[in-house]
């Protein structure tokens, strides 16, 4: 199947490893070939081309949704194109694998998940963190009663990519879907419903807190998203917790982290040492009580297949090629689709129940 990435950037290079890694890793169904990159100009497109190991190169998108011989779009461009881009796709009859998040607002991602649906063709939306082996082991832990019954959830997302407030206005300060809860929440509110299921309610509180940046040109431009972002959320199965999306985080380049109290243990994961899941027992003995650490290896599957021995570890691309195992299984039929523009549809449903409750100061029932 022949690939077309739209965007060469952070995460275009990512999904490029990605489907490079899997490759050569798992035994996918459907081999991928690298066709046709698309980037902003020729210079830039061609440079990408060669770097990233695609055949052809251009410098206008729909020459990827144009082009008949391509099977899968792949979309990595800013946030407010990826609708038009996703839907002029999926109207050609292509599969989509799209960065989050999916659309700025949830009716647009609304829309593509029954365009796709309607139109018969595979979908994906990257949230590879929740691809980490170690995430799967605290779920099943979760799932079959290691904890008891779960008394508290606490998420977080924060970097420091924003802390400078010298850094220019971006695409992720437009209001049509920027801000840190939309950029980093959704991992956190992603993380959340993977491990505890349904969140039923929320109530939100959203900060600016610097509220001026310059732009491009050094025109001074206001910031009406928010910064930071916290919010109390309630589960289907009556626990509590919360989340916290933050990219003022002096001093944090990652952290991606969860805590889960329940009433036979806790888990604590951080995404600063993502090989590793620390798990307490609370029916240890008293004198040797306290985290113990479960080190990622090739019990804990896809793992062995990057590597066979414990503790040497997999890397962040390597979430990226099972993320893409995942998606060329669905194309071919053989697994449903890990984590689709319908699933896409439901964080983006959350982020703007989040944003309505700090602008109400109300629950919200999602």
């Amino acid at each position: 199947m022949k690939v077309g990435l739209i965007g060469s950037g952070f995460m275009g290079k990512t999904h490029s490893f990605g489907f490079a890694t899997a490759s050569r890793v798992f035994d996918l169904p459907v081999e991928f070939e690298m066709e046709l990159l698309a980037d902003i100009n020729m210079e830039q497109a061609e440079t990408a081309r060669k770097a990233l190991g695609f055949r052809r190169a251009t410098d206008n998108w729909r020459d990827i949704i144009e082009d008949p011989t391509i099977d899968v779009v792949d979309i990595t461009a800013p946030n407010a194109l990826h609708k038009k881009m996703a839907l002029a796709a999926i109207a050609a009859g292509k599969h989509v694998y799209c960065e989050k998040p999916l659309a700025p607002l949830a009716i647009d991602a609304l829309e593509l998940a029954d365009a796709a649906e309607e139109a018969g063709v595979k979908t994906q939306v990257g949230f590879n963190y929740l691809m980490n082996p170690m995430f799967r082991l605290a779920r099943d832990m979760i799932q079959s009663g290691q904890l008891g019954y779960i008394y508290s959830y606490r998420g977080v997302h924060a970097e420091d990519y924003m802390a400078n407030p010298e850094s220019p206005w971006t695409f992720r300060h437009d209001p049509a879907g920027g801000g840190a809860l939309a950029d980093l929440g959704s991992h956190a509110l992603a993380t959340a419903e993977f491990l505890l299921g349904k969140i039923t309610r929320v109530m939100g509180d959203c900060k600016t807190v610097i509220p001026e940046r310059q732009d491009s040109i050094g025109a001074a431009r206001s910031v009406e998203v928010d910064d930071v972002a916290h919010a109390f959320v309630e589960f289907e199965t009556g626990t509590t917790g919360s989340i916290e999306a933050n990219w003022v985080a002096s001093g944090r380049t990652m952290q991606h982290e969860f805590e889960v109290y329940g009433s036979r243990g806790s888990l604590h994961f951080s995404q600063e040492r993502f090989n590793e899941l620390h798990y307490y027992r609370v029916d240890d003995d008293s004198n040797r009580r306290g985290f113990r650490r479960i080190e990622a290896g090739p019990d804990h599957p896809p793992y062995g297949e990057f590597c066979v021995a414990p503790g040497h570890q997999i890397g962040f691309n390597d979430l990226k090629a099972i993320e893409i195992k995942g998606f060329a299984d669905a194309i071919a039929g053989r697994e449903p689709e890990p984590f689709n523009f319908r699933a896409g549809h439901r964080i983006q449903s959350l982020v703007e129940a989040i944003q309505k409750s700090s602008r109400e100061n109300a629950w919200i029932e999602t």
